[in-house]
């Protein structure tokens, strides 16, 4: 593997960088954002800056308005939006609308690219991914899939109840994961103003930082046409791959920006704080604290790195990308955990951003596969092939 950045990938960090310094960061206190998230027009005008730099959507192909990062590009890119939390929402790379971009993209006809694709990436509409249920529904075990889709000559007639369905609220659009009558999974697309789509309510959460929160959703007779099934009937759950193995990565990737800002705010704290005479860092419970964060820094870094360019190669990476998000997750939680800690009082309160950052990372190590079942999935697969696969 070569690790070496090309002067263009650096040049496109290092503008990505400075973009959200000069321009982002100082936003981070607008009062347009709330318990569900920050507001529509306020994602707007996010947006409007991340066009006017030449930055908007950076990872979809140039016929869609990007620049067609691969996945290594992806990693250096998204980790300097991460930097600050609204980073990823101005850039439009935040989830889930950057995961249903590139399945989109990979999957999607040409006309429903124009339809769904072209606007979702201007930064025209957000969308949501309709795939978990309540018990005794899909929700780590996708088999377990209980709405349903029943052909109706032309259409399809949907029916049953997602949550914790993010970006609901305000959705211009919904991809849907139903099971048919052959008990294979389908997608589907469906305009959330649909006759026969619900959000029944908005869920309060420990994150707060994606715009519609996390909803459920109810579909009763909802009748999609057959042109609106997103690839084949009954791929559902391998078009879920497509979409869930970069979007764990690329979760990674932006909550590593969110940790290193943590951690700058903790070690500059650090070294000015002065406690039994001398300044906070130079006692070893607290340097330990700072070096133990740069190590988990630099491997997560490097865990992302290389299963970038798995993906790269073509390769599903699967695995490397289930093996990527558990370490990640949990080592910039523990990043964010020492920040809090080293910070004392501060860090349970609004004046510094880490007490943000530690209730918008938690839910990492739930989201897209807790680690448990990453874990467990690893476990058979080591168990099948051996140790040194």
């Amino acid at each position: 593997m070569d690790f070496s950045i090309p002067p263009e990938l650096d040049e496109l960090r290092a503008r990505t960088a400075a973009f959200v310094r000069d321009k982002i960061i100082p936003l981070e206190t607008d009062p347009r954002q709330g318990r569900h998230g920050p507001t529509d027009a306020f994602r707007r005008e996010l947006n409007a800056l991340a066009a006017a730099a030449g930055l908007l959507a950076p990872h979809v192909g140039t016929e869609w308005g990007g620049l067609g990062l691969s996945h290594v590009g992806k990693a250096l890119v998204f980790e300097e939006a991460g930097y600050s939390l609204l980073g990823p929402l101005a850039m439009n790379i935040s989830a889930p609308d950057e995961g249903n971009m590139h399945l989109l993209e990979a999957v999607a006809t040409p006309e429903q690219k124009e339809r769904f694709l072209r606007p979702l990436a201007a930064g025209q509409v957000r969308s949501c991914f309709c795939m978990t249920e309540p018990a005794p529904g899909a929700g780590s075990d996708p088999a377990a899939l209980a709405t349903t889709a029943r052909r109706d000559g032309n259409h399809w007639v949907i029916n049953g109840v997602k949550w914790f369905i993010t970006g609901a609220e305000g959705a211009a659009f919904a991809i849907i994961m139903a099971k048919g009558e052959d008990d294979q999974a389908t997608m589907f697309l469906a305009d959330m103003d649909s006759p026969g789509i619900e959000v029944v309510r908005a869920m309060d959460s420990l994150d707060q930082g994606f715009p519609g929160g996390h909803g459920v959703v109810r579909f009763t007779d909802l009748r999609v046409p057959a042109s609106d099934i997103l690839g084949e009937p009954g791929k559902g759950f391998r078009y879920a791959q497509v979409r869930l193995a970069p979007a764990r990565l690329t979760h990674c990737m932006r909550w590593l920006g969110a940790a290193r800002r943590a951690h700058a705010i903790a070690a500059d704290y650090a070294r000015r704080r002065e406690v039994f005479g001398q300044v906070l860092g130079a006692h070893e419970g607290v340097g330990f604290m700072l070096a133990d964060n740069e190590m988990d820094i630099r491997m997560s870094r490097l865990a992302i790195w290389q299963t970038a360019w798995v993906l790269d190669q073509g390769r599903s990476g699967g695995t490397e990308s289930s093996m990527a998000k558990v370490f990640c997750a949990e080592a910039i939680w523990r990043v964010v955990d020492r920040c809090v800690q080293t910070l004392g009082g501060q860090g349970v309160t609004g004046e510094t951003l880490v007490a943000r950052i530690f209730r918008e990372v938690r839910g990492f190590r739930i989201y897209d596969g807790p680690s448990e079942v990453h874990r467990w999935s690893i476990a058979r697969r080591v168990m099948k092939q051996g140790a040194n696969w």
